[in-house]
């Protein structure tokens, strides 16, 4: 949620973000429910002191019939006026909360491929097996059966794929904590105010990606970054313990909706699967250098993993809500001979962190909102498919990347 002040001081450049986003909104529409609104609020506030006023003239004796009728009077106008404040300020709060978070100035403007290549790693080999005819001829993936059991796109990961996958995962997690993120562990499901509080307000109504329970105010999580965004809600942090940095590994359950037109094959696009995120609370001068680290910390991991990819800074109408940038690494498919995302990386400013209420005490004692940020370590079905893809041989076997090696039992291949 964007702070009301700066959109009345910022409106045309509030809607033109918006519209970049992709966003229908109206912030004309939405200035106009916030002047009736404090306009509303004002006379309220005045007929309340006027109440307490009168309310004092009737203490101390018997008050005189004038001071009786304006105390009905003034009850009868205060009831009017907060039945009248109550849908208004609804329409309001309800408005505000589906405007976007502001771009930042160097987003390129434009749709998904509108996005542009900021730097570049390794080279662009051609010629593998695409990962599930692989990953299947070695019956190390299940995709029947899991249909069978859950679904279309649920999968059975099988021997040693699924060793390599939690080779994976440690790597990762030791990787992380070795450079001071506290690893947690946290719920599968959230309510409602922190799912929405996170910031995925959908561009419209079928566009939600989240399991609902039905009944329950819960929902699956999409991300572990939706649980690691409430931890701190409703709490003040003391500047000098930030930045906070975490990391937590968790399943993803994903509707996958609007996902038509993207790369959908195998493991690439599934409705549950593994990640390890990386998430930091900052001060706001201190945002976009921690959004360049974690930057560097998901380049340094697939560095380390051999596997070629570019950054690209993602395009305006390719961003969420919540992101005011978003960098993406996307893995270089020998098998597409194309790049494929693989990790993404946003810089959220305030707009989480004012939906739910959560502030940075300076050490002057002036209270503010924090800035939080998060980027993805691993996500393992796809970490899975960009190692298949460069890693596999003529003969069927896979080499094991020598950083995973340790966690594989010094295996080299399988």
């Amino acid at each position: 949620m964007l702070d009301i002040r700066y959109v009345r001081e910022n409106s045309e450049k509030v809607q033109q973000s918006s519209r970049d986003k992709g966003y229908d909104v109206s912030v004309t529409e939405l200035l106009a429910l916030d002047e009736k609104r404090r306009e509303l609020q004002g006379r309220t506030d005045e007929l309340r002191a006027k109440r307490n006023e009168n309310a004092a003239k009737m203490k101390g004796g018997k008050p005189d019939q004038s001071t009786i009728d304006e105390g009905k009077r003034i009850k009868t106008e205060l009831a009017e006026l907060e039945t009248a404040f109550e849908p208004i300020d609804q329409q309001y709060k309800d408005m505000l909360f589906t405007i976007p978070n502001v771009i930042q100035d160097d987003v390129p403007i434009g749709d998904e491929v509108d996005s542009v290549e900021i730097k570049t790693s390794g080279g662009k080999p051609t010629g593998a097996m695409d990962h599930l005819d692989y990953a299947t001829g070695r019956d190390w993936v299940d995709f029947e059966r899991g249909a069978k059991v859950a679904g279309a796109k649920f999968y059975y990961l099988k021997g040693d794929l699924a060793l390599l996958e939690q080779a994976l995962t440690q790597y990762a997690l030791n990787f992380v904590t070795q450079r001071k993120f506290t690893f947690m562990t946290v719920p599968h499901m959230v309510n409602q105010r922190t799912l929405t509080g996170t910031g995925f307000a959908p561009r419209s109504s079928d566009q939600s990606d989240e399991y609902a329970l039905e009944g329950e105010d819960l929902s699956l999580i999409a991300t572990a970054e939706i649980p690691l965004t409430g931890y701190h809600a409703d709490e003040i942090i003391d500047e000098k313990d930030m930045p906070l940095q975490y990391a937590a590994l968790s399943p993803c359950y994903r509707k996958e909706a609007g996902a038509a037109g993207k790369h959908t094959r195998g493991l690439f696009r599934v409705h549950q699967f593994n990640k390890l995120e990386m998430y930091a609370y900052t001060t706001p001068e201190k945002s976009a250098e921690m959004h360049k680290y974690l930057l560097s910390l998901e380049e340094e991991l697939w560095q380390s993993l051999a596997i070629p990819y570019h950054v690209i800074n993602i395009a305006s109408g390719d961003l969420g809500a919540p992101a005011a940038k978003k960098f993406d690494i996307e893995y270089w498919s020998p098998v597409d001979e194309s790049y494929r995302e693989l990790t993404s990386c946003s810089n959220c400013t305030d707009f989480q962190t004012r939906n739910l209420n959560i502030r940075v005490r300076r050490e002057s004692g002036a209270v503010e909102m924090a800035h939080s940020l998060n980027g993805t370590a691993v996500s393992l079905a796809r970490g899975l498919v960009a190692i298949m893809e460069h890693n596999q041989k003529d003969d069927g076997t896979l080499n094991i990347p020598d950083v995973l090696r340790p966690y594989m039992s010094d295996r080299t291949q399988i």
